[in-house]
């Protein structure tokens, strides 16, 4: 369609609509716009710029939130980009006769070419709108009628919601006349008009309409002005605009008591906003101009019901859980990625005229909040819990946010750092200045390792290097940024033990600040454990180490264990259940149903046959004693690259298992393990490791059992201490047996690993574990299911242990046996590779005496950093890939769940058939 169609259908010497001879000068950011028709049937319009038009659809009952719900959207012709700002009446006797609103507007983008994606029938796109946001999909049905028939659906993100649009309608009546002012400006369209002159000095009347409103004080301001004054503390005068930012304190805990109320801690970049006029200003904590950077922001903003406010808050990216997400939030600004933004406020300086600085932050924020109100959007209300901090800090730090931030209730705005609102982080993180860097080494991009100083008595303090948390973009854009402060002088003294030559330093200006993750303070006053985190670009240099005093140069460990202490703490309160109820080997087995343990003895340093601890003082000292000696496991090299294809480093594979040992240590806990160990990285050359060693670690367990050629040491772990020293000797893979050392005899635990042949497909790969289900139901026995991380399923049956390892190889045995000839097509029971193309070999062997599989959360060595994730049987439908849970997506799925997916494998007290 184009322009014409729109031109032969209108009389524009009887409408008010635009004409079609305007010359249109595309957006910098193309536009959307969704227009409100009161026609003889009505109906939402939906516009979105391309090619220099809006092309448009029309949606009956309008657009919806729910996620996957489809709306009719009939595709019309194009109209101009002018026709964004239209809002008026179309007279009786004309097309499309009735009142039109400018309901939403804003941005939009998509990957790739619009046009194609629309010729092809599937455009999915995301918005950045005042009302609409996220990600939306349009795609052309087979349905025939005069016009093109599409859907408009909404895509499952953070901005879905149990409303649609007519729900949406709650905003004050000068809403929709603010928007249509504001889309008019953005359209950035110049008329060339027939009549010249005359028609600027007489407008037409739609238009007039739509740009009134932006020129006046809204019709809302007095009711808000009143609202404001009735409040204490509240001045007759307004608020100045480039009030400074009110700064937090580091605490060690959040504090506790009515008078706190505690927000969560947004990982993005402080925003304050002032609204005067109608015309919103934006800029960051030190006095950045940032309303061109963030246009979108801007006009949800003006799209406030007042003329006059002034806002703080954090701009943020949020993923699919709710969690903001700084490396998109990132990725957003360098225009790499069109994930929406989101402007969470939690504080109101001033509205309509009225200085709110004085009142106390609580009435402030109720104030806030119904100013926002509650439609989805760019802007959103950061909300808050009154008192009970600990509590709040360890839901936090469960759900993976970054902290919290507390408040008194009571305070009065002052712009600076005091002490009435403090932060506490649930990882150690701080703010260091970048001195120098050094070379890459293998196959590394950009530069090996960042040097990190801090501020100490007016000058700065070498505290050690920070070598991983980037990706090679990252890499990239940092070394250009480094290379132009370059410094032929020494920025700060190096400690004598420095593990790298000082002529391989390149040393920069003092001028950047970054975000650096650790884990406490070594005894020469350097940090350990060092991650990159991000740029502190909002950070002056002369604001370094303001809001935390810097640590003893020799105090060893310093905030390590308190830190450790309260992620394990939280860690916990994650896990369906404490570490000593949580081991795999009491799951599926009833006290006493095990057999004798005449095969196995444990060594003494191994034993763990003392009485429980019976008090409440005892089990805490107990708990403070492993979060001690696992903050005191030493990761070296944690910079080194172990997953090269997803740029994983040896500290995040760590940081990764030590985030999910609480779901971990409920499979591998108690029990002989195999390790696959990988000293080169899962690129290299790796090796399965069964016995112990004292090289691995004073928390790796020695258990004695005996062979045939006599009786050997197996290994084992009871802690996240063992855990991360199996990692610090570069343990990728855990590969438990199916039994514990309590009971090494007697299995507990079954696995048939299903293993595709060459041409078997993902679905044929579910069925098979489905059908498998099945026919151990038909013996009395119920089933779990696991993704490999590989390339297939597990089937785990939890026993009570009873049978021998020969019992248990015999019954997998047969089993496989039988459905391999009930199916030959689909099934094979033999390890030839010659007989597995096109069918599934099903696994049997996993279940002989020291025969292993993965266990669940464990990574794979593989090239990008796949986990082996148990699942509900109900959720296996939805997943596409047994490889669908990368280390990043583990660790999400881990942070969401309640209840582990296996939690009714406790309840089972079920015996292998014939036993």
């Amino acid at each position: 369609m184009t322009l014409r169609e729109y031109a032969r259908k209108r009389r524009f010497g009887a409408t008010p609509e635009p004409a079609d001879d305007s010359v249109a000068t595309p957006s910098r950011r193309p536009i959307f716009v969704v227009q409100l028709h009161h026609a003889s049937s009505r109906h939402y319009d939906f516009r979105l710029e391309a090619d220099g038009v809006l092309k448009s659809w029309a949606v009956p009952k309008g657009p919806s939130l729910r996620v996957g719900e489809k709306r009719l959207a009939v595709q019309v012709e194009d109209h101009p980009l002018s026709y964004a700002g239209f809002a008026g009446d179309i007279p009786e006797g004309h097309y499309g006769a009735g009142h039109v609103d400018v309901f939403d507007h804003g941005t939009w983008s998509c990957d790739g070419e619009p046009l194609a994606a629309i010729a092809a029938g599937k455009l999915d796109f995301v918005l950045h709108g005042e009302r609409l946001n996220g990600n939306w999909k349009l795609v052309r049905t087979a349905l025939r009628g005069k016009q093109p028939q599409w859907l408009l659906i909404k895509r499952d993100d953070a901005f879905a919601a149990d409303r649609d649009a007519d729900d949406l309608l709650q905003d004050s009546p000068a809403a929709s006349a603010t928007r249509a002012a504001k889309a008019t400006k953005v359209t950035k369209v110049t008329k060339v008009s027939k009549a010249g002159a005359a028609s600027k000095a007489k407008p037409a009347r739609g238009q007039a309409s739509a740009a009134t409103p932006a020129a006046r004080p809204r019709r809302s301001d007095t009711a808000w002005r009143k609202r404001a004054l009735a409040l204490e503390g509240a001045h007759e005068r307004p608020c100045p605009p480039g009030e400074r930012a009110q700064l937090t304190t580091l605490r060690e805990r959040a504090p506790d008591g009515a008078q706190w109320l505690h927000e969560i801690k947004w990982d993005g970049y402080r925003l304050l906003a002032d609204l005067d006029a109608g015309q919103a200003t934006l800029r960051s904590r030190n006095d950045q101009a940032w309303t061109e950077t963030f246009p979108e922001v801007a006009h949800a903003v003006q799209a406030l019901p007042v003329g006059e406010a002034r806002l703080d808050g954090e701009l943020v990216v949020l993923d699919a859980d709710g969690r903001s997400d700084f490396s998109a939030l990132q990725r957003v600004i360098e225009g790499s990625s069109k994930q929406p933004l989101r402007y969470l406020v939690f504080d109101l300086l001033g509205v309509a005229g009225v200085d709110l600085r004085d009142v106390p932050l609580l009435q402030r924020k109720e104030l806030l909040r119904a100013l926002l109100g509650d439609a989805p959007g760019v802007l959103a209300y950061s909300d808050h819990v009154l008192g009970h901090g600990p509590e709040v800090f360890a839901a936090a730090a469960a759900k993976c946010y970054e902290g919290v931030v507390s408040k008194r209730v009571d305070a009065r705005h002052h712009g600076g750092r005091g002490g009435d609102w403090v932060k506490t982080k649930h990882e150690n993180s701080d703010d260091f200045v970048i001195v120098g860097y050094t070379d890459p080494k293998g196959a590394r991009n950009g530069f090996g390792s960042l040097l990190l100083a801090q501020r100490s008595d007016g000058g700065l303090r070498y505290v050690g290097r920070v070598g991983t948390g980037f990706d090679e973009a990252g890499l990239k854009r940092l070394l250009a940024q480094l290379q132009a402060l370059h410094s032929a002088q020494e920025v700060v003294d190096l400690p004598a033990h420095a593990p790298f030559p000082r002529r391989s330093v390149h040393w920069v200006r003092p001028q950047l600040v970054a975000e650096v993750a650790f884990r406490g303070w070594a005894k020469e006053g350097l940090l350990r454990q060092a991650a990159f985190k991000r740029l502190r670009e909002d950070k002056p240099l002369q604001d370094l180490g303001s809001d935390r005093a810097p640590p003893p140069p020799q105090a060893a460990g310093h905030g390590s264990h308190a830190v450790a202490a309260r992620a394990a703490a939280s860690a916990k309160k994650t896990a369906p259940a404490a570490r000593e109820s949580a081991k795999p080997a009491k799951r599926g087995a009833s006290a006493g149903d095990g057999g004798k343990n005449g095969a196995a003895k444990r060594k003494p340093a191994a034993a763990k046959s003392a009485p429980r601890a019976s008090t409440a003082a005892q089990k805490a000292a107990s708990s403070a004693s492993a979060d001690a000696a696992a903050a005191a496991v030493v990761i070296t090299h944690p910079e080194r690259v172990v997953y090269p294809g997803a740029g994983i480093s040896k500290g995040e594979v760590a940081d990764y298992y030590r985030a999910i040992a609480p779901w971990l240590l409920q499979e591998v806990a108690g029990r002989p393990l195999s390790l696959l160990r990988c000293p080169d990285g899962a690129g290299g050359e790796c090796f399965f490791q069964k016995h112990n060693n004292r090289a691995l670690g004073q928390h790796v367990h020695a258990i004695a059992l005996k062979q045939k050629s006599g009786t050997e040491d197996y290994l084992y772990i009871d802690d996240l201490a063992g855990l991360l020293e199996l990692v610090q000797m570069n343990t990728l893979e855990l590969h438990p047996w199916g039994s514990t050392v309590d009971d090494p005899e007697h299995p507990d635990r079954l696995v048939f690993d299903l293993d595709p042949g060459e041409g078997v497909s993902w679905a044929q790969i579910k069925a098979a574990a489905r059908e498998i289900r099945t026919r151990l139901r038909e013996t009395g026995l119920e089933s779990f299911v696991r993704l490999s991380g590989g390339k297939g399923l597990h089937v785990v049956v939890p026993i009570v242990p009873g049978a021998d390892w020969e019992q248990a190889r015999d019954f997998c045995e047969a089993f496989a046996q039988a459905l391999t000839a009930s199916a030959p097509d689909r099934y094979v029971a033999t390890m030839s590779k010659a007989k597995r193309t096109g069918v599934i070999f099903v696994d049997w062997l996993r279940n002989g005496r020291g025969n292993t599989s993965v266990c669940s959360w464990s990574l794979r060595a593989r090239e990008h950093a796949t986990v082996a994730v148990p699942l509900r049987w109900e959720e296996l439908a939805r997943i596409a890939s047994p490889q669908a849970f990368p280390l990043a997506k583990a660790l999400q799925r881990a942070a969401r769940l309640r209840e582990h997916p296996w939690k009714e494998m406790d309840k089972l007290r079920q015996r292998l058939p014939g036993t």
